[in-house]
């Protein structure tokens, strides 16, 4: 089977996408882990199908590197929005279909997208670390020092800790660099890997802040180790967050065609 694609990413997250409109590919677990393997595939943190909708412009199918259907992907989303102005399925701005549930977006510009999100009703503290659903399950973990800090060893115990069992829950470190604007460093699950960025982390994390009185700020500068994410939302007395949008850039790295068995 010929497979075309096109190689995204967003702030360094990247994902193969393709065009799955003529419903010409049904693509097995292990065919999905071998074209985001780095050694022997395309390599990618995920692979994307744009299907059709009936009610919406499309529809996006998100799968991590291990091959198997996930949660909703933030900097996927804005990738797919991007992908979908190419194959001239839309202009400056849609609405698509995740599995969490309908989207809208708007391109800003040549390279910038702003992406809506999921809003955010449960929040848990637990000690120190704060739970936040927001499309993906994330744990946040407040750190002073997150350039020391052994994401793949300590993100990947915090993931397969019994407690976030069966599914497991993607891992983010974040540390305050002004009322405004911090730094994360995220450890996905299904990727089992640290990630140059996370856009449902980036939002999780600016969420948590607020919600935990670090910033008073709606509009927040997450940096990445990929790039710079805004998020804005509003909040309702810090116990519940509506009109959360991600912004941020998308880039085509190359594009292709591979033949797998």
């Amino acid at each position: 089977m010929k497979i075309n694609f096109i190689k995204y990413h967003g702030t360094g997250n990247d994902f193969i996408l393709i065009d799955n409109r003529s419903k010409n590919y049904f693509l097995k677990n292990n065919q999905i882990k071998f074209l985001c393997d780095r050694k022997y595939g395309i390599g990618a943190d995920g692979l994307i199908l744009l299907n059709n909708s009936k009610n919406q412009d499309f529809e996006m199918s998100y799968f991590n590197a291990d091959g198997n259907k996930s949660t909703m992907c933030g900097n996927g989303g804005r990738c797919i929005v991007d992908f979908a102005r190419y194959l001239n399925i839309i202009e400056s701005e849609t609405t698509f279909l995740a599995c969490d549930g309908v989207h809208v977006a708007k391109i800003l510009n040549k390279s910038k997208i702003s992406l809506s999100m999921s809003n955010i009703i449960n929040i848990e503290k637990k000690s120190n670390d704060i739970f936040i659903d927001s499309g993906s399950p994330h744990k946040i973990i407040q750190t002073n020092n997150i350039e020391d800090i052994d994401v793949f060893n300590l993100g990947k115990k915090h993931r397969n800790l019994l407690e976030h069992q069966p599914d497991g829950v993607n891992i983010n470190f974040v540390q305050k660099i002004s009322n405004d604007t911090f730094k994360i460093r995220t450890y996905e699950r299904g990727v089992e890997n640290e990630t140059l960025s996370c856009g449902t982390g980036a939002v999780a994390c600016a969420i948590a802040m607020h919600y935990s009185e670090q910033t008073k700020k709606n509009k927040i500068l997450i940096k990445t180790l990929g790039g710079d994410l805004i998020i804005t939302f509003d909040s309702q007395f810090r116990k519940s967050y509506c009109n959360i949008y991600l912004e941020g850039e998308v880039k085509i790295a190359f594009k292709g065609n591979i033949e797998i068995i």
